[in-house]
């Protein structure tokens, strides 16, 4: 728990020479949720420092962030943003394979991809995945298209990948064909930076990866 204290107050020093005082103001409130979800056992130092990072950035956008937000089920999303009558979720991905996934890492996390997409942008006007940038997530190109032009067989390769890894309750093929992703994340904790870009820009990034079309495409 000292660690962690120790930990976040150095990323808001990090922060605070370049933000104005209302930013950090709010700012304060995102680490002090996040303390409090610590004392309690239910989030780690990895992902919290990011979490602090893009909710500084949506704060600059002008919203106000909640971390750690209910959905609805058993669905908690890592950051809630909402502007005025408008919403943004965004989650981040750590990079993290289970041991139990050892064997099969990038099938896996192409499944929580396409999961995290498909369950969660239907709950605010838009929807994010931010990430290290050491880190290559997976994303399926189907989530890029508008939701008439995704054919039959695209939608029911990503639910017979995500069945396989999450089925309580399973991913429904309307949550799949209205999923949308409209920005990708990059997070530099070491820098204390955000960079947001869009998703057809990371996927022209992945064209150039040896794992971009392996086992069945992003």
């Amino acid at each position: 728990m000292e660690r962690f204290n120790e930990d976040l107050s150095t990323l808001m020093e990090r922060i605070g020479s370049s933000e104005p005082q209302f930013v950090l103001e709010k700012l304060d409130r995102v680490r002090s949720r996040l303390v409090e979800l610590k004392q309690r056992k239910i989030v780690k130092i990895n992902h919290s420092a990011m979490e602090l990072l893009v909710a500084r950035s949506l704060i600059k956008e002008g919203y106000d962030v909640v971390v750690e937000q209910p959905l609805g089920g058993n669905l908690i999303c890592d950051l809630y943003a909402t502007k005025g009558e408008g919403s943004m979720i965004v989650e981040v991905e750590t990079g993290y394979t289970p041991p139990n996934h050892a064997l099969d890492p990038l099938t896996y996390n192409r499944s929580r991809t396409a999961s995290k997409i498909s369950r969660y942008s239907h709950f605010a006007d838009k929807f994010a995945l931010g990430t290290l940038p050491t880190n290559i997530m997976p994303v399926n190109p189907t989530f890029l298209k508008s939701p008439t032009f995704r054919t039959p067989a695209e939608m029911y390769h990503i639910k017979k990948l995500c069945d396989n890894y999450y089925s309580q309750p399973p991913v429904s093929f309307d949550e799949i064909q209205n999923a949308r992703l409209h920005s990708i994340y990059l997070i530099d904790v070491d820098n204390a930076s955000v960079e947001q870009i869009d998703p057809e820009a990371y996927l022209e990034f992945l064209s150039y990866t040896p794992y971009h079309g392996a086992s069945g495409g992003v």
